[in-house]
Formats: C-alpha cells, sequence, structure tokens
C-alpha cells in the first residue's frame, strides 16, 4: 500500500484498519506526546472500536481522503485510540466532551489536546466531509482549531484550568452512612416510570437491552416475597418482545447492541460479547422462573453462538462481530424476499413469509430484516396445521436459509480477548450451563477463566487485552471486579480450590491498588497506573455494569464465604461513597443496587462437603429454584487446606453435610437433606 503509519506495530484490529491512512497516526505514548510538544503542534485524538459503523464512515470520508490527511499532518499531531483497550481514556474523554458540550457524546469520539498536559479544549464526534446535518465540514473544524490553538492561547489555559474544577467538584464524597432500602424502592420506581409498555425496555429510540435495569427488577420480584408481579412482568415482557425482535439474530442467536427503533426491530447490527453475556444470563433466568421454552431457546441459541462464533481455540471469547460487510451496514444478515423464497419449499415458505412479516413491505433499504411479525399459534391457525407442524416447518426453514446466509461475506470478527467482557460472558456460560444442564456451556467458561489466568495474569498483576500472543495494557477496575463476580459463580458450579486462591488474590489488589482510601469506593484505573489528566471513580452503569457496583457485590460475597472482614467492609465504603449518586439517581446505578440489595439482606452461603457424586443430588435440590441471594459450593471432602472461613468446613467420614450460614449468622451443620430443606425454606 503508499502509506503506511506507526499504527502497523500495534495488535488492535481498530487501529490496524487505520495503519495503511495518508494520516501519519501515532499510538497513544510519549513519541507522539514529545512530537507534540516540540513541535508547538495541538493532539488530534480519535477514539473508536472495529465494530463502529459511524467510525467506518469518518475513515472512508476523511482519513482515507489524501487533502484531508494533509491538513491533519500539517497541523497536528494526530492519535488513534481503540476504546476496548483504554476504556480509561474513552471515560476521560467522553466526560470531557460532556462538560465541554454540555451534550452526550459516543464514536468515533474527536477531541483536540494541548500538547503541555493532554488537556481538551475541543471535541466533538462525527464530523462529515461536507457540511451537513447542521455539522461543519471536517476540514473546516481543522482549519478552525488550528487556527484557534496558536490565536487564543489565553482561552484554552482559562478552559483547562475551569475543566480540572468541573473534574475535582465530580469525585464522590462518602457519605456518613450506607443507603437505606428506600433506595432499593426508589430504582424500582424510577424504572417503572421510564418503561415501555407495549414495545418492552425503557425509554424512546434509540432503545437499548439494559440487562443490569432487567437483573435488578429481577431481584425486586425476589425481594418482595415474589408479590411484585408488575417488576417480574417488566423483565420477562422486554425480554420476550427482544427476543422477537430484529435486535435478536432470528437465525444465527445472539443480540445486536441496540435498536435503532422503539420496537426492537432493526438494529445497529454490530454484536457485541459484553451485551451477550449479560443475556444470556437473563434468558436462562428466565426460564428458570417462568419456564417459557422460547426463554431457553434463546439462551441456547445465544450461548452457540457465542461457542462457535466467538470462542477461539485457545478459550479465550473474541470481543465483537462489525455491523458492516462489504461496505454496507447490516448485509450479512437482511433478505431479499425472492431469494429467501427459492430456498425454501412452499410450506417452508408459507410459515417464513407469515412469521417473518414477507407478506409486509420490506423494512430495511428495500429488504427484509427477519423479525417475529406473527406468532406460531397465529401461523398454524392461518395454515390449518398444528403448532408443532409450523413449527417443524419453520425449523427446517431456518436450517436452510442459515446455510444459505453462511455463504455470505461475513462481517469482520475483533479477536481481541477483553478480560472485562470475557468475565460477562463467563457469568452467562456458567448460568446457562447450571440452569440449562448443559455441562458443555460450563466447559467453555472454565476454558474461558482458565485462559485468562493462564495469558492475561503476570508477576501478580491482570491485564486487560490479549491478540496475537500478546497481553497488554494493565488491567483496570472492570477486569478485576467482573473476573470476581465470574469467578464465584464458576466455583458453584465446579469446585476448584486454586481457582478461588486466584480469585483472591485478583481481590487483595482491588483493596491494594484501586481503593481510595479516604473516600470509598475503587477508582477505574490503579495507583501505578499511567498518569492521566483525570483519575476518574465510576459508578454509573454504562454499556457495561459500574465496577464499583461489581466490585461491592463480589467482595461482599467473597467476605462471606471466607469470613473476611475486610472485604465486607471494603464493600460497604463502596456503597457510602455511592450513597448520594444512588439517592440522586437510583435507575442509573442498577449495579450498587444489586449490591445494596445483598448488603441489607445478606446472602445465604451453603457449603456442602463429601463426596462428588452424593453431593450431586443436594445440589439440584438447592439449586432448584432461582434465588439471587443464595450461593452454593460442592466441595469435595477429599479437598484440604482450604482458606478462611472454608478450612472449618470439615467432611464427615460418610455422607453429605451442609454448612449454611445468613450473612454472618450461621446455623449447625446439617447432615440430613430433608432437614437442609426445611431450614432453606424457613
Amino acid at each position: 500500500m503508499a502509506h503506511t503509519n506507526r499504527l502497523a506495530g500495534e495488535t488492535s484490529p481498530y487501529l490496524l484498519q487505520h495503519a495503511h491512512n495518508p494520516v501519519d497516526w501515532f499510538p497513544w505514548g510519549e513519541e507522539a506526546f514529545e512530537r507534540a510538544r516540540r513541535e508547538s503542534k495541538p493532539i488530534l485524538l480519535s477514539i473508536g472500536y472495529s465494530a463502529c459503523h459511524w467510525c467506518h464512515v469518518m475513515a472512508h470520508e476523511s482519513f482515507e481522503d489524501a487533502e484531508t490527511a494533509e491538513s491533519m499532518n500539517a497541523q497536528f499531531v494526530s492519535v488513534k485510540v481503540d476504546r476496548e483497550e483504554r476504556p480509561d481514556l474513552d471515560k476521560i474523554y467522553q466526560l470531557a466532551h460532556q462538560i465541554l458540550n454540555q451534550r452526550g457524546g459516543g464514536w468515533p469520539l474527536t477531541v483536540f489536546l494541548d500538547p503541555r498536559d493532554r488537556t481538551p479544549f475541543f471535541s466533538g464526534t462525527y464530523f462529515p466531509p461536507q457540511p451537513r446535518h447542521g455539522l461543519p465540514s471536517f476540514r473546516e473544524v481543522l482549519r478552525q482549531v488550528g487556527q484557534y490553538y496558536h490565536q487564543r492561547p489565553e482561552h484554552i489555559a482559562d478552559d483547562r484550568r475551569a475543566l480540572q474544577n468541573v473534574f475535582r467538584s465530580l469525585e464522590a464524597k462518602a457519605a456518613a452512612s450506607t443507603p437505606d432500602d428506600a433506595v432499593l424502592s426508589r430504582g424500582r420506581a424510577a424504572l417503572a416510570a421510564d418503561y415501555d409498555p407495549v414495545h418492552g425496555g425503557f425509554g424512546a429510540a434509540p432503545k437499548f437491552p439494559h440487562p443490569g435495569s432487567l437483573e435488578f427488577l429481577l431481584r425486586c420480584w425476589f425481594g418482595s416475597g415474589q408479590r411484585d408481579a408488575e417488576a417480574l412482568a417488566m423483565v420477562l415482557h422486554t425480554l420476550e418482545r427482544m427476543a422477537a425482535g430484529g435486535i435478536y439474530d432470528q437465525l444465527g442467536g445472539g443480540f445486536c447492541r441496540y435498536a435503532v427503533d422503539g420496537r426492537w426491530e432493526i438494529p445497529h447490527f454490530e454484536k457485541m460479547l459484553y451485551d451477550n453475556g449479560p443475556l444470556l444470563t437473563l434468558c436462562s433466568q428466565a426460564w428458570r422462573i417462568a419456564g417459557d421454552a422460547d426463554f431457553q431457546s434463546v439462551a441456547l441459541a445465544t450461548a452457540r453462538w457465542a461457542t462457535e462464533e466467538m470462542q477461539s481455540a485457545e478459550g479465550g471469547f473474541y470481543s465483537a462481530l462489525d455491523a458492516d460487510s462489504e461496505g454496507e451496514e447490516g448485509r450479512f444478515y437482511v433478505w431479499d424476499a425472492d431469494e429467501a423464497r427459492c430456498a425454501l419449499t412452499p410450506e417452508e415458505w408459507a410459515v417464513v413469509q407469515r412469521h417473518y412479516g414477507f407478506d409486509r413491505p420490506a423494512n430495511f433499504e428495500d429488504h427484509w430484516h427477519l423479525r417475529v411479525v406473527r406468532p406460531m399459534n397465529e401461523v398454524a391457525v392461518e395454515l390449518g396445521v398444528t403448532r408443532d407442524e409450523a413449527q417443524n416447518r419453520l425449523q427446517t426453514a431456518r436450517d436452510k436459509l442459515l446455510v444459505l446466509r453462511s455463504h455470505r461475506v461475513r462481517p469482520g470478527r475483533d479477536e481481541k480477548v477483553l478480560t472485562s467482557w470475557n468475565a460477562l460472558m463467563i457469568r452467562g456460560m456458567v448460568v446457562a450451563g447450571q440452569t440449562l444442564a448443559r455441562v458443555d456451556l460450563t466447559d467453555s467458561a472454565a476454558r474461558a477463566f482458565d485462559f485468562l489466568h493462564r495469558n492475561l495474569w503476570r508477576e501478580g498483576r491482570l491485564y486487560a487485552s490479549w491478540k496475537d500472543g500478546r497481553a497488554r495494557f494493565p488491567a483496570y477496575l472492570d477486569d478485576y471486579a467482573f473476573l470476581l463476580d465470574a469467578g464465584l459463580e464458576l466455583l458453584q458450579a465446579r469446585w476448584d480450590t486454586a481457582r478461588l486462591r486466584w480469585l483472591i488474590e485478583l481481590a487483595e489488589v482491588l483493596l491494594a491498588h484501586f481503593e481510595d482510601a479516604d473516600q470509598g469506593g475503587f477508582f477505574f484505573t490503579a495507583d501505578d497506573h499511567e498518569a492521566l489528566i483525570h483519575r476518574p471513580k465510576p459508578l454509573m452503569d454504562e454499556s457495561l455494569p459500574s465496577g464499583n457496583g461489581v466490585a461491592a457485590l463480589a467482595l461482599a460475597r467473597l467476605g462471606h464465604v471466607l469470613g473476611e472482614t475486610r472485604y465486607l467492609q471494603a464493600a460497604e465504603r463502596t456503597l457510602r461513597a455511592a450513597a448520594d449518586a444512588l439517592r440522586r439517581l437510583p435507575h442509573a446505578h442498577c449495579a450498587l443496587l444489586n449490591a445494596l440489595d445483598e448488603y441489607l439482606e445478606p446472602p445465604q452461603v451453603i457449603v456442602l462437603r463429601g463426596a462428588p457424586e452424593a453431593m450431586a443430588g443436594w445440589r439440584s435440590e438447592i439449586l432448584n429454584s432461582w434465588h439471587p441471594r443464595r450461593l452454593c459450593f460442592a466441595i469435595p471432602a477429599s479437598e484440604t487446606l482450604l482458606p478462611g472461613l472454608l478450612a472449618e468446613r470439615r467432611p464427615l467420614d460418610e455422607g453429605v453435610v451442609a454448612y449454611l450460614c445468613s450473612g454472618t449468622a450461621c446455623q449447625a451443620p446439617v447432615d440430613s437433606l430433608e432437614e437442609l430443606k426445611n431450614r432453606i425454606a424457613t
């Protein structure tokens, strides 16, 4: 190719997509900063990710254009960042964009930085090559920003001071006490007020899945003694409508990132690992609670997509599938009616046409994107066949269409293995494996967990990303917290003392390097991380659950399992640090609400000791119904040298013994399953 820049040596697929732009891109690092200082040029920071449609559009329109690149190279030092590798930078500069523009950001994020300390003084997102939609052209932005930097240095200094003052004002201060259950009630009420009773989900278009909100509503239903039917209905209805919509891949399984409409019909076609792990968890739990076979089918199809398309041979899960293929968004997924009809028998087509809406106008750029228009019961009545017969025709039709689709050019796959996203999928796989009695899914989770331990744990510290045999970037709060949470789920499915000891190491690093010792809670970056213009302590859920919320929940659980009060105290300090945020906007902090729920009503921890085959029946009885605050660990009698409180959970000479604690209150050991069931029931 005519151009090769410094991104050619990177591992990120997103950065490599720009390695042959005529732009003289730098990766984030001292080489770029030193050059910007030396030449007195502002830094043009561009943040995106490989599956981002509008990132591709701006790259094609501007970064591949020689004249635009010439302007960038002459006036700026240009730096490319993959937001999935560097969520620390993304969090800081998205927040700065919000402060500077008084509105939310997104990707691509375009930020201009003072080279002296990398403080932003102007920012935007996507800019077109010519003025349109109220946006200036990117070249005009370059010209005006370049002039502003050199002609108004006093304004830039004022902006720097103002921005730093805002950053300082956002730092959470610990409250005198932890919130009470009134915060939980207010969070539930706020979600109900924002709920869409027709299509499910929250808010209007674009509509995101918000799995953390659904998980919290399930806890509300359970915590009410299962009397809060509305909370459960909001969860089940949302999952039903999503599963029937185009946000769910009706042929291949798995969910896209969001729907551009309020009906879940047309998605933004990228598929992200971080959405599918939590949604797999929720669909599995919904099947356990409601017994609806459709939830089981969606969970199994999503798990199959994850294992077959997203899991590497080494065990780690890849990050994402692109929205685009052959330069067009959604091309891999949408259908021409004649193409679909010709692939099927008349009987199959009769079902597919009605079920997926081919008898209605095309719904995506003169093509059909599959979504459920008429349920199978209705289709069967129209065709005068049994539901089972209609379902069989649909299944054979889907198999044929899936084979036909497999011959198309596939969307690009981002093959980074990200620790935090893997942890979310590991948790989903464990829950699905246990709920659906699928050992293969638990095996998949264990392989991914062990892959992270083997490849991303170096000299007592975790790394955030792995690709091409290289572990890179010191891990963030989310990596430690999500992995701790996922590991506790895995231990309940399959005991392994070595895995527990690694979880303890992760918890110790969290406390030593991430905790705010003065105000409580956890910073997003470690105390020995690269110095940046701000060290955030994120409390609010975003596209991922809050790392502080997951850390508080997981540390408290591990503290109860081990009898380790330091972990319990760290969880409590986190809730105090978040108290004001929870009281102001509870429904935006559902991960923290989940942690608060377990702080106010501590989990029930059951430890079984005995022979594995003898404990299997006990485990089945204990886990027979969904219980969000119950942990059960079946530890073989042969295991010795257990840490903490577990060392006191000794096996009997014969049979099974159960140790049951609720929070810090423990009962006498039980060697009768019937007695254990009675105690659990009360």
